[in-house]
């Protein structure tokens, strides 16, 4: 008897139907962490009576968020969203858990001038810490004021001096809580101000910051219709628009003071077009990442990992139309899921996952054949769990280890010995690390759960050196599953990757996720001001170049994304995608469903792999270059 059959027998008993849904009560509730709450679980049949007498198996898809005992009872673990399912036999039923985050340790707040004029308003500005000293970025607060004759203060955390005096704000979050001194002064002498710019035109997603002239005040700001948005930075408004129309801006100073201007937007028109070139097909196997360089022989070679397959595919692409497979790599493993070439362009480095002796690793190539690497050594001894992925520097290996989930650094300055020589990780229960990316000396660790994590490794801003990692930030999302990162200029993009709890890498997957736009101008405190998100698919790895950003986006094809000047708002939403390309071949693994892997530019093509078709080889045309 299976292990399945098993279970559905001691579930079921002799002579019960088999369960044909379960259901779980409550279907969504919240816990805050280290709290409890109970669930029931009802067990139909396939007439949707209800089946009694059945063992019902508790089981949790994210252990690191709830913890749940056989009983139904859920323990809150960590802040975020999870899963708890009710098993009966082959059946299972979910309900979703929002575990709520512990109130904040300290909180800090401020105000940005030492008195507000009576009539004028200004915003407190409040951080909350939690015990390690981390930012908690939604935090519930409430604010109160002393004597709201003078000053009074709204849900929002927005101080409105009403009278001349002194008085004090306190700002609550359960237990915790701080109290910040209030003046207000005289009221100033009405008129002499005005709102800049005014009457102008724009396109869609393009960022306008408005100030009111003749006055140092700090405004609470509005649009009048749905299409835009403007939020408060300082003394500014920062508008951007996701829809073109006419749209009022109001900038209100006090509770009778206002400024107010206009603004047109036309809708953003770029014209572009992603056009194939040239197919390494492959449809006996799943495909994986790609790297394309230019080999020591002077030809363009693409090499393709392999999903669920033990094989690297070697490509000649010196003819992008006409792609050559020039060799085929086998290794001991499961999975080939990285690529990555040296700058000398004389050494590569597999990832290895699933090797029958379980002893994984890197695996160094020689490259002075490049059409036929060859296996100069391996090293397993520090990362035998499984690399998923890796990051070349200098002669240093940036290596995502399965097993520990932090990041082994492996010096490979004499390749036939490879050594490690440092080692990062952050402290999470139940930590998982999917990649690693190094950039002008900070390396971007997508920690899953735990956010996007960027240490110095040698900026110089923190003490870090390339062996030495030091920590600089952390910026972590409600939902997780933060996948990849990649900095460009002072934005950093967060990939996420979001699949269905049954997926199969040989039936069609729909897959989710999307493209969180951070700030990055200050590294110790990334600020997320934007997002990409194709709706009904999901993003999986990112490339940059120039103004132009490249995502595979999974099922939604190859995307290319206007990326110049200053981001806010929802940037798909802003017409800001210039062209699409459908990876979508009916002689592949899923015949006519694509997943497109991620973009590499080389040589001014765009290769990317396609999960179930693999190589593609595009190009994008512009502007006066469109082919009429």
């Amino acid at each position: 008897m299976t292990g399945w059959a098993l279970l559905t027998a001691l579930a079921l008993g002799s002579g019960q139907q088999a369960p044909e849904r379960v259901l779980v009560d409550p279907p969504e509730s919240s816990v805050s962490v280290g709290g409890e709450l109970m669930l029931s679980a009802t067990v139909l049949d396939g007439t949707g009576a209800a089946l009694t007498g059945v063992t019902v198996f508790w089981i949790t898809t994210t252990p690191d968020v709830v913890a749940v005992d056989q009983s139904g009872r859920v323990t809150g673990v960590g802040h975020g969203e999870a899963r708890v399912g009710a098993r009966a036999g082959n059946t299972v039923g979910f309900a979703r858990i929002t575990v709520l985050p512990p109130p904040p340790s300290e909180l800090r707040a401020s105000l940005p001038q030492p008195a507000i004029p009576a009539g004028f308003s200004v915003p407190l500005s409040v951080t909350a810490l939690d015990g390690s000293g981390e930012v908690m970025r939604d935090a519930p607060l409430t604010f109160a004021s002393a004597d709201p004759a003078v000053a009074h203060v709204d849900e929002a955390g927005r101080i409105w001096g009403r009278a001349s005096g002194q008085t004090s704000v306190t700002v609550s979050a359960g237990p915790t809580s701080t109290t910040v001194s209030v003046r207000v002064s005289d009221a100033l002498a009405r008129g002499g101000f005005s709102l800049e710019p005014s009457g102008r035109n724009v396109r869609t997603g393009d960022v306008v910051r408005f100030r009111v002239a003749g006055v140092e005040a700090y405004p609470a700001w509005s649009v009048d219709r749905a299409g835009a948005q403007i939020g408060e930075e300082g003394r500014d408004g920062v508008f951007v628009a996701e829809r073109p129309g006419r749209y009022r801006i109001t900038a209100l100073l006090g509770e009778s003071a206002a400024a107010t201007g206009f603004i047109t937007v036309e809708q953003r028109l770029d014209e572009a077009e992603l056009v194939k070139v040239g197919r390494g097909a492959a449809a006996e196997h799943h495909s994986g990442d790609t790297w394309v360089f230019e080999g020591a022989d002077g030809r363009d070679y693409a090499y393709v990992g392999t999903f669920m397959y033990d094989w690297m595919k070697v490509w000649d692409v010196t003819d992008p139309a006409s792609p050559v497979l020039t060799d085929s790599l086998q290794l001991d493993a499961r999975r080939i899921n990285d690529v990555k070439i040296h700058g000398s362009n004389r050494i590569g480095i597999l990832t290895r996952e699933g090797a029958s002796d379980r002893r994984n690793g890197i695996v160094v190539l020689d490259l002075s054949v490049p059409s036929r690497p060859t296996i100069i050594s391996e090293y397993k001894r520090t990362v035998p769990g499984g690399v998923h992925n890796v990051w070349i520097e200098g002669d240093l290996v940036y290596a995502v280890h399965n097993g520990t989930s932090d990041i082994h650094i492996i010096d490979i300055s004499d390749p036939e010995q490879p050594d490690e020589v440092g080692r990062w990780g952050i402290e999470s229960r139940n930590k998982s690390l999917h990649d690693v990316i190094v950039q002008d000396g900070y390396a971007h660790l997508s920690y899953w759960d735990d956010g996007v994590v960027t240490l110095d490794v040698g900026a110089g801003t923190h003490g870090g050196s390339p062996t030495r990692p030091t920590f600089v930030s952390r910026y972590k999302y409600p939902v997780g599953n933060t996948h990849t990162a990649w900095r460009a200029g002072r934005y950093l993009f967060v990939g996420d990757e979001i699949f269905p709890d049954d997926w199969d890498a040989d039936r069609p997957i729909e897959a989710r996720g999307y493209i969180h736009v951070l700030d990055f101008a200050d590294p110790t405190n990334p600020v997320e001001v934007a997002k990409y998100e194709v709706p009904e698919a999901g993003a999986h790895n990112i490339w940059v170049e120039g103004d132009r950003l490249y995502v595979g986006y999974y099922q939604a094809g190859l995307r290319v994304v206007d990326i110049s000047g200053e981001l806010r708002g929802d940037l798909y939403e802003q017409g800001r995608e210039i062209a699409i390309l459908k990876t979508t071949d009916a002689e592949s693994t899923v015949p006519n469903w694509g997943m497109t892997w991620g973009a590499q530019i080389h040589k001014g093509n765009i290769f990317t792999s396609d999960l179930n078709s693999g190589l593609w080889i595009v190009k994008l045309i512009e502007g006066d270059r469109l082919v009429s």
